[in-house]
């Protein structure tokens, strides 16, 4: 019997990432072995679990049914794993999680390593992208995101609030009249970020709002790559302040219309209602929400 739960473990892995090759990387098997175990599995049980074409796999009615069974099972074992960590002195147990790739090397990144140090028995795969990721879909426990979020039924909690800057590259800039309002940047060449809405508001010192759209030759999904451009004199942009900074500091980078701000940008912790692995994720949420990351304002919803 223990030898044919370790076989269920491995089909529910082939369903979830949708490839025999996929499912070996997760669990640390060959592709061939990986299918030899599904193979097993549908001879013990004397039925096709999975159709197998040489593109894709699709589940059977029997897989499909099968295959909720098999789910069932594996996330009451997780929850008892679960359980029997937060009683334990030592966390044990595995974490995924995604984090925006502009923050790889910042503070946030810094506060994943030293709970990794502090928690040797926890292995944690982070997927760094600027792109945003589902939860459930893409079978991760915990997302970071950066932005205000929208109503939703997931659990979440802001860590911190980052700030924003407009710069250019200094050679640009020296070639054009200096803004003296938001306006005076419509025809100045703009780096656009994808996942930015195509206008910006800036707040005058006044208070009074002022929005920009500008022309875009150059539109990316990475803000690594934002700031790389404008480093090269391709236009303006809006950067994390640290990354601003460190551009001007090496006297690549100006920064334009200091006196107008850009809306903060607040960093949340979002995970699912109900966690596979709950006390883990609850842990390592709570160590990331004591390093200091947060401001006084901090919101939580939902979130312990």
């Amino acid at each position: 019997m223990i030898d044919h739960l370790r076989q269920m473990a491995v089909f529910a892995r082939v369903v979830d990432e949708g490839s025999f090759r996929a499912a070996a990387r997760e669990v640390g098997l060959s592709p061939s072995r990986v299918s030899e175990t599904v193979s097993e599995l549908e001879d013990y049980l004397g039925v096709t679990l999975l159709y197998r074409t040489t593109r894709k796999i699709a589940l059977t009615n029997e897989g499909r049914i099968f295959y909720g069974r098999v789910v069932e099972m594996l996330r009451s074992a997780e929850a008892g794993l679960n359980e029997i960590s937060a009683l334990s002195v030592e966390p044990v147990g595995a974490l995924r999680i995604s984090i925006p790739a502009f923050m790889a090397t910042g503070a946030l990144s810094t506060a994943v390593a030293e709970f990794a140090r502090r928690h040797p028995n926890v292995a944690l795969s982070i997927r760094y992208t600027d792109n945003e990721v589902g939860l459930i879909d893409d079978g991760f426990d915990l997302n970071i995101r950066v932005g205000w979020l929208d109503d939703s039924s997931m659990m979440s909690r802001k860590l911190a609030v980052g700030q924003r800057v407009l710069v250019a590259g200094c050679d640009y800039a020296k070639a054009r009249t200096l803004p003296e309002r938001p306006l005076d940047l419509e025809d100045w060449d703009w780096i656009r970020y994808r996942n930015r809405a195509d206008t910006t508001p800036l707040t005058g010192p006044n208070g009074i709002e002022e929005k920009v759209t500008g022309r875009a030759q150059i539109e990316v999904d990475s803000v690594d790559a934002l700031y790389h451009l404008a480093c090269r004199d391709m236009g303006v942009t809006i950067l994390p302040s640290y990354l601003g900074e460190r551009g001007i500091e090496a006297g690549h980078l100006v920064r334009l219309l200091p006196d107008w701000s850009l809306r903060e940008l607040g960093i949340f912790a979002v995970w699912p209602d109900k966690s596979r692995r709950e006390s883990l994720t609850l842990l390592f949420v709570r160590f990331l929400a004591d390093q200091g990351l947060c401001d006084d304002t901090a919101e939580e919803r939902g979130a312990p």
